[in-house]
């Protein structure tokens, strides 16, 4: 292990490149290459990897396996490193044109750059795969089942078994006891480790019942689908999970992505009560052009304005159109009451409606825009909350102070007899 990453053997090729025409180099014109890569970690932490790269008529160029170095290593760590030693041996084939395959859906996001590495190992992974692909003239990835990669799969498996000490084609006489796992939510110790579920990212394993409660939390809260460990900050892949949940939490949380993948400035939600469906004012534009404000729903196809966000109302105004169905704003009016009761405060950013109980008056909305919950201003542009973990109390009277003493007392009072003294003295004379 290097620097704390995980670090592959060179071990000696299981297989030999098909021609040998040129010391090691083969004849490879313009042709297409397959790269099949398969990263495995067993329960015992042990990590193995297996390459095989096919010729254009699926003939078997090289294949090879070996074990990889590290404490810790995560699957999605596994699967990069495999597929960083694949790329190298296919460059020093000589290879120029090579297709990439992967059953793994967080490898292949993230070597198409649809998915950002949040953690540093993971960045320097893929910073290195796309360095390599840099090497080749073309370059492409495709996500495919299983069963696509089972050759390469099979080296990687054999590497595992070999390490530890089992023929691979030598069948266990008695089955081993299912290793078990406490999860660190429920503290059940008696989970079977196959039933727990791991985050690629970072490795955290918890039963699936929890992650499903977790899931379902988060989706109703409206928070981001982070792992439910302590302060990790490794998003949940929707993919991975969606196992897991039930087809009216997939579909929630599908609706969450297409949320996400929309800024709120552009988001826009049909004003027919029946349809309700999210669109991008952008895309809209692009596809009705035949007016600045009027729109027709993706789903339901019913006109509206994108101006008032009201059914399309031809020949009036938006304001015009408001007083004269002044039904349709009943919900709205409503809403407003509810909030003003509540004292409940509006984002200026997405006009979200935000709830504070306790904590400080600096409120971060979920578009992450900052503003002061007392005033509605943004954030620091005014003294409220400076220095107040809990909104400001009104300021109590202070206690009288104490009284003099009784020494200072009989002092006044004489000075106050010697004052009357000379004054009456001096008027007798």
């Amino acid at each position: 292990m290097v620097n704390g990453f995980p670090t592959i053997d060179g071990p000696t090729p299981a297989g030999k490149p098909s021609s040998d025409k040129h010391s090691g180099k083969i004849d490879v014109g313009h042709h297409m290459y397959s790269l099949y890569f398969k990263g495995l970690v067993s329960e015992d932490s042990l990590a193995g990897f297996g390459v095989a790269i096919l010729g254009q008529k699926d003939e078997l160029v090289f294949q090879m396996n070996g074990p990889i170095h590290g404490t810790d290593i995560t699957v999605l760590e596994a699967e990069l490193s495999a597929l960083k030693r694949g790329l190298t041996e296919a460059a020093d084939l000589g290879i120029n044109h090579i297709t990439i395959y992967s059953d793994n859906h967080p490898t292949h996001y993230l070597i198409s750059g649809r998915l950002v590495p949040k953690e540093n190992n993971m960045a320097l992974l893929v910073n290195d795969v796309q360095r390599i692909r840099g090497r080749f003239s073309s370059s492409f990835t495709i996500f495919v089942s299983r069963c696509s990669i089972k050759h390469a799969y099979k080296l990687a498996r054999e590497t595992i078994v070999s390490k530890i000490g089992i023929p691979v084609d030598t069948p266990p006489r008695r089955a081993k006891p299912a290793r078990k796992i406490t999860c660190a939510i429920c503290l059940d110790d008696d989970v079977n480790a196959d039933q727990m579920f791991t985050v690629d990212k970072c490795g955290h394993r918890f039963c699936s019942e929890c992650v499903k409660r977790h899931i379902e939390v988060r989706l109703l809260e409206g928070s981001v689908m982070t792992c439910p460990q302590f302060r990790c900050k490794s998003e949940l892949n929707f993919y991975r999970c969606a196992d897991l949940l039930t087809p009216k939490l997939r579909e929630i949380w599908r609706q969450r992505i297409r949320e996400n993948s929309i800024p709120f400035e552009e988001r826009v939600y049909c004003p027919n009560p029946k349809c309700s469906a999210l669109m991008r004012v952008t895309e809209l534009s692009k596809l009705n052009k035949e007016s600045a404000v009027r729109r027709c729903c993706e789903k339901c196809g019913e006109p509206f304005c994108t101006n008032c966000k009201f059914p399309w109302h031809d020949n009036l105004s938006c304001d015009e159109f408001k007083i004269m169905h002044p039904n349709l704003r009943e919900s709205e009016l409503k809403l407003h009451a509810l909030a003003n009761q509540k004292l409940w405060r509006q984002c200026g950013k997405c006009q979200h409606m935000i709830e504070l109980s306790k904590g400080c008056v600096l409120v971060v909305c979920r578009c992450g825009h900052k503003f002061c919950y007392r005033c509605g201003a943004n954030a620091r542009s005014c003294t409220h909350g400076l220095g107040h973990m809990f909104p400001p109390q009104p300021q109590q009277l202070e206690s009288p102070p104490p009284p003099p003493p009784c020494w200072a007392q009989c002092l006044c009072w004489l000075f106050l007899l010697l004052c009357v003294y000379f004054i009456s003295v001096g008027i007798k004379s």
